[in-house]
């Protein structure tokens, strides 16, 4: 009987406490746990570097990157449009709110360019094809965020390079726009002008 009123007990208080916290959290920010934004960007370094800054060639910087494209990506991710390794698994185990708020998170970090090793012919180029068939989008060279299309300069050759196959082979969906410049760049350039793309980008490292 004595074990039985104290599990009631601890269960009324149990009850009491859960309300109190509801009541209180009713005005802070609806994340899953009650994470704040650098809290939920923790969970990104371990591929993208603190603050957003990868140190691999496998993972892309995200330092910097508009609020609207990283959200974007993400819901991308997690409806399966985008193609990914294990990102469309990451990505389904965040709520709206909490993308919103690390999206605001690395919209506030700089990006650090990534030190690589690059063609200085092929990259100058490249600076011209990108001007010819991608600055409308990627703009100031590829370095602009305000397009909400990605930051091209200084990214990871390699991660440019998977990311643009995806794009070539149609796993991943293009814009209009996009699609019929690439097909223009690989119809007149080939292969040869994506290397020289990727040499460009890749140069840009201040």
């Amino acid at each position: 009987m004595a074990y039985k009123t104290l599990t009631r007990a601890a269960l009324v208080a149990g009850l009491a406490v859960g309300a109190a916290f509801t009541a209180t959290a009713a005005d802070k920010p609806k994340t899953m746990m009650g994470a704040d934004a650098a809290m939920l960007a923790n969970t990104c370094a371990g591929c993208h570097g603190t603050n957003g800054n990868s140190m691999g060639p496998a993972a892309p910087s995200i330092a910097g990157l508009s609020p609207d494209y990283f959200e974007e990506t993400m819901v991308g991710f997690a409806s399966g449009e985008i193609p990914a390794t294990i990102m469309d698994r990451i990505a389904k185990g965040y709520i709206e709110e909490e993308i919103k708020a690390m999206a605001q998170f690395y919209a506030g970090k700089n990006m650090v360019k990534a030190k690589q090793s690059f063609d200085a012919d092929l990259a100058a180029k490249g600076a011209k094809l990108h001007d010819k068939y991608c600055e409308k989008c990627h703009a100031d060279g590829g370095q602009s965020a305000d397009d909400d299309a990605g930051v091209l300069a200084g990214q990871w050759t390699p991660y440019v390079n998977w990311t643009l196959a995806d794009y070539k082979a149609g796993d991943r969906v293009a814009t209009k726009k996009m699609k019929k410049q690439l097909s223009r760049l690989l119809e007149r350039e080939g292969s040869d002008g994506v290397i020289a793309l990727l040499n460009y980008y890749a140069s840009q490292q201040k």
